[in-house]
């Protein structure tokens, strides 16, 4: 048996195959890139059509090669937060707003919720323009025409492929609509964003799995009797990915974007441990949730930096980067994309400061670095409060594997703890797979883990 997996993130669409064990086959890869149009007044966006079209290309590259014939099962990791409105043909009616999208504006003459620290308790949301309850009222001002249904960008996909998608309800955590202990669609939440329940995605139920339409198994035959699992978030794919499934570790995340995230078994409808005030929390599936911090700056972060002061690639870069010594760096504050929930930072509020004309680019880009390590470590403290002990750190993702200077400086910025790193950029993808065969439990044995030292390249090209 194989596993397809599928990795649907903000910057590409991955889709690789693994073994019956959750490893990745070698060269069993297909990856398309996708463009992210960003603007200085927080625009976010994607085009659906245009990623549906990315997907299918990547199908096709396996099919071509093979790769698919002995696939009984496809599991996918999907961005949280993203939204798409559709009309009544179930065609978009704009691009599909990411995380990343800062516009969404409260109404004027919404008040938000009744109890603010209970509907954070009920939902782990805040009333927050990356939630929908938030963001629905503001594309229906936006659209200029009649909405339909709602959607996220995984569920809109899936709806083009598969007989049926409704949404896991690890996707609908995202969404900040979703009571984590009846999950179901929470009464409040669906009423601050204007939303009737015929206008949201059906749940999808705890053993759900889809199939391809008739149309698609003929274009990829070696697909037509596998299953298709519930998506999983890329966050909570990226914790089980990385190995931290438990109190005792917490993953730090670094793509596009980082997080740091600790997962535990709270099975619903039982009731949750209390949830801080600066800390989210979502689904992973019935079973289990994590709870942590995001932060709109990550990999996308680097690489604006390395191209912006025409910096090296590769080597070169790492020999630059490892004359400066990772506390000794400039100060910064890298909301360049604006803020996460519950921040309300706009997108351009970065700064760097602390320059003088001896700064170098090579410094410019180490203190952007750091500064991304020191909002980790801020809100690791508070997570570590939640289970009353410090707690081991891995570090994962693909910036993380692209930069041993990077791994060292997280490794500084959070001493003493124990700081380890996955070697394997394919967290997410296979985080997924493990969540989608039960086999959470066994993550911790199977990650990759190394030194934050090690000099390794990506596991899987």
């Amino acid at each position: 048996m194989s596993i397809l997996a599928l990795d649907l993130g903000t910057s590409s669409v991955r889709g690789l195959v693994l073994d019956g064990e959750a490893r990745p086959l070698p060269g069993a890869l297909a990856r398309r890139g996708v463009v992210l149009t960003v603007g200085d007044d927080g625009t976010g966006t994607l085009d659906a059509v245009g990623y549906l079209a990315c997907l299918a290309e990547c199908l096709d590259e396996l099919n071509e090669q093979g790769r698919l014939r002995e696939v009984e099962l496809v599991a996918v990791s999907a961005q949280w937060h993203s939204v798409v409105p559709l009309g009544v043909d179930g065609e978009p009616l704009g691009p599909v707003l990411t995380w990343l999208d800062t516009r969404p504006e409260p109404p004027a003459t919404q008040a938000g919720p009744a109890d603010p620290d209970a509907f954070h308790q009920r939902t782990g949301t805040w009333w927050h323009r990356c939630y929908w309850s938030m963001r629905l009222p503001w594309l229906r001002a936006h659209t200029g025409t009649r909405v339909a249904r709602f959607v996220g960008l995984v569920e809109f996909v899936l709806g083009r492929l598969l007989v049926e998608a409704p949404m896991s309800v690890s996707q609908a955590s995202g969404t900040g609509l979703l009571d984590l202990h009846t999950l179901d669609w929470d009464a409040e939440a669906r009423a601050l964003a204007g939303a009737r329940v015929e206008e949201l995605p059906e749940l999808a139920s705890r053993d759900w799995q889809g199939r391809l339409r008739v149309e698609h198994a003929r274009r990829w035959p070696a697909l037509a009797r596998a299953g298709w699992a519930a998506p999983v978030g890329d966050g909570a794919a990226s914790n089980v990915g990385s190995g931290c499934v438990d109190h005792t570790r917490a993953a730090v995340t670094v793509g596009t974007s980082s997080a740091v995230r600790l997962l535990q078994r709270m099975p619903a409808p039982a009731g949750l441990t209390p949830l801080p005030q600066r800390l989210w929390r979502y689904r992973v599936d019935h079973d289990h949730v994590v709870t942590g911090a995001a932060y709109s700056s990550g990999g996308n972060l680097f690489a604006w930096a390395k191209r912006e002061l025409r910096l090296p690639d590769g080597a070169a870069l790492d020999a630059a980067l490892a004359q400066i010594p990772p506390d000794a760096t400039r100060p910064a504050n890298v909301r360049f994309g604006g803020d996460r929930p519950p921040g309300s930072h706009r997108a351009g509020s970065g700064e760097l400061r602390g320059l003088g004309f001896a700064s170098t680019a090579v410094e410019m880009l180490a203190g952007l670095m750091h500064g991304v390590c020191e909002l980790v470590a801020d809100d690791l403290a508070v997570l570590e409060s939640t289970v009353g002990q410090p707690v081991e750190v891995i570090l994962g993702g693909g910036a993380m594997a692209a930069s041993p200077w990077w791994r060292g400086a997280f490794a500084e910025v959070l001493a003493p703890r124990r700081v380890a790193f996955q070697r394997s950029p394919e967290i997410g993808a296979t985080g997924a797979a493990l969540v989608v065969t039960g086999r959470i439990a066994d993550a911790r044995a199977l990650a990759d883990i190394g030194r934050t030292d090690d000099q390794a390249s990506p596991t899987t090209a």
